[in-house]
C-alpha cells in the first residue's frame, strides 16, 4: 500500500513513492510507505524480486523516479581494479521492474593520477538528485553534471570547481530553487558552492572558516525553513553553518572542538538541528536554529558523547532520536533532552544510514546484514536478513519494496 506525505514534509518535485535524493523525499531517512518486507534471503530466493549486476565500484545510493532507478559508478578502464587506474565516471538508469539497463552514460574520465580514496570510500560515492526530468550527478572534486533523465544526454557538465580532497569524495548535492549546492570541504580552503542548476555556472561560494586542524569533511547539506526563512544547514570540520541558500550569506554558526571528516547528514526536528561532529571522537549535538551569528555558547541544547556515529546519518521517530555508531551500537535517546534510553549492540561495523519505514528501523551493515529494530525506549530486534555481500550504501524505497546496493549488485527486495 502506498501513501502520500503531507505537503510540507516533501519537496514539490517528487511523489511519495519516489526517492529523489540521498535519504529520500523528506531528506531525513523517512517514508510513510507500508507493506515493506521484513524478511529476505538470497540463499533461498526469499523476497528477492531481482538482482542486477552493477559495473565498476560506487557507494552512491540509488534514487527512484517512477519506473526508473538511477545511480552512479566508477568503472576501471581495462577491467582491473587498482588504485592508479584510469576510471570512467558514469551515470546509469535501470528499469525498476527488472533492473535492466535503460542507458549508461559516461560523465567524466578520471585520470590515473587522481587522488586515492579511503578503503571505505569509492570514486562514485555522492548520491544523485532527480528533479523535473533532470538527473544531477556529482563526483566531488572530479566534477558535476546535469543529464536528461529520459535518455542520459548531457545538459551541462563542469570540472571548474575542483579541489584537493582527502580520502576522495563523499557528500551528496542538493537542489534548492534554481541552485545546485554542494559542500566542497577540501584539505585546505573548505567551501560551500552553489551553481545555477540550468547552466552549471557559479552563483555563490561560501568560505568555511574554523579552528579545525583537519579541514576535510563529507557531509550533505540540509535545507530547512525557520520562521519563514530558508536555511541551508552545512556541517563541516569544526563548525556547522546555517546559510541563506539563495546568497550563501551566513545566518548562524556553532563551533565544536576540532571535529573533522564529518559525514552524517544533519536532521531537523523540534526546532533544532542534530549533527555528528566527526573524527576523532564524535559528539551528537542538538542546536536550536533560531539564533544569529555565533550561537556556540547559547543555542546548543544538549550533547551525547558515547557511541556517536562517524558515518551513518541519524533518524528521529516520534520523541526519540536513533543513531548507530560505526561499531554497530545503536542508541535511542530523547530528541528534546538528549536523555539516553539505551545503547545496545545491534549490527556489525556499519556505514549506511538508518531508515525509518513502516513503523520499523532498518539498518544495513558493511557485511550485508540487514537488521530490523522496533522503535521505542526498549531495544528489540525484529529480524536479521543477510545478503552476504559488502554494503556501505543506504537504503532506498521503491513503491513498497527496498533497493539495496551492495559491492557488485543492486537488489530489489519485496514481498512476492
Amino acid at each position: 500500500m502506498r501513501f502520500l506525505f503531507p505537503l510540507l514534509a516533501i519537496s514539490s518535485f517528487c511523489h511519495a513513492e519516489d526517492w529523489p535524493e540521498f535519504r529520500g523525499p523528506t531528506h531525513q531517512g523517512q517514508t510513510l510507505t507500508t507493506g515493506l518486507p521484513t524478511e529476505w534471503s538470497p540463499s533461498v530466493n526469499k523476497n528477492i524480486l531481482w538482482k542486477a549486476s552493477v559495473p565498476g565500484v560506487g557507494w552512491s545510493s540509488p534514487v527512484v523516479m517512477g519506473d526508473r532507478v538511477y545511480l552512479t559508478t566508477a568503472v576501471t578502464q581495462g577491467g582491473v581494479e587498482k588504485p592508479d587506474a584510469e576510471r570512467s565516471l558514469r551515470a546509469l538508469c535501470l528499469q525498476a521492474v527488472d533492473g535492466k539497463v535503460v542507458w549508461d552514460q559516461e560523465v567524466f574520465i578520471q585520470p590515473k593520477d587522481a587522488p586515492a580514496v579511503h578503503k571505505k570510500n569509492s570514486h562514485a560515492s555522492p548520491t544523485p538528485v532527480y528533479e523535473d526530468g533532470k538527473l544531477y550527478v556529482h563526483f566531488g572534486h572530479q566534477g558535476s553534471a546535469c543529464l536528461n533523465a529520459a535518455d542520459g544526454t548531457m545538459v551541462w557538465k563542469t570540472q571548474s570547481f575542483g579541489y584537493k580532497p582527502v580520502h576522495g569524495n563523499g557528500g551528496s548535492p542538493v537542489i534548492e530553487g534554481g541552485l545546485f549546492i554542494f559542500n566542497a570541504d577540501a584539505e585546505t580552503d573548505p567551501a560551500v558552492i552553489a551553481l545555477d542548476k540550468k547552466t552549471g555556472t557559479q552563483v555563490w561560494k561560501f568560505s568555511r572558516i574554523s579552528d579545525a586542524k583537519n579541514k576535510f569533511s563529507f557531509s550533505t547539506p540540509l535545507v530547512i525553513e525557520v520562521n519563514g526563512q530558508r536555511q541551508l544547514i552545512s556541517a563541516g570540520s569544526g563548525v556547522v553553518n546555517a546559510l541563506d541558500p539563495l546568497t550563501g550569506t551566513e545566518i548562524w554558526k556553532a563551533r565544536y572542538d576540532q571535529g573533522y571528516s564529518v559525514v552524517p547528514r544533519p536532521l531537523y526536528a523540534n526546532g533544532m538541528i542534530y549533527i555528528g561532529t566527526g573524527y576523532n571522537k564524535p559528539l551528537a549535538l542538538a542546536i536550536r536554529v533560531d539564533g544569529k551569528g555565533d550561537v556556540t555558547d547559547t543555542h546548543i541544547a544538549w550533547k551525547i558523547e558515547k557511541f556517536v556515529p562517524h558515518n551513518p546519518s541519524m533518524v528521529i521517530v516520534g520523541d526519540e532520536i536513533y543513531f548507530v555508531a560505526d561499531n554497530g551500537v545503536l542508541t535511542c535517546a530523547d530528541a528534546k533532552t538528549g536523555t539516553v534510553h539505551y545503547q545496545e549492540r545491534c549490527t556489525g561495523p556499519i556505514s549506511a544510514s538508518i531508515l525509518h519505514a513502516d513503523g520499523k528501523l532498518y539498518l544495513q551493515d558493511e557485511k550485508g546484514l540487514g537488521v530490523i529494530v522496533q522503535p521505542g525506549k526498549t531495544f528489540r530486534i525484529l529480524a536479521k536478513n543477510d545478503l552476504a555481500e559488502r554494503s556501505l550504501a543506504s537504503y532506498a524505497v521503491i513503491e513498497d519494496d527496498f533497493l539495496i546496493r551492495t559491492e557488485s549488485h543492486l537488489w530489489r527486495i519485496g514481498s512476492k
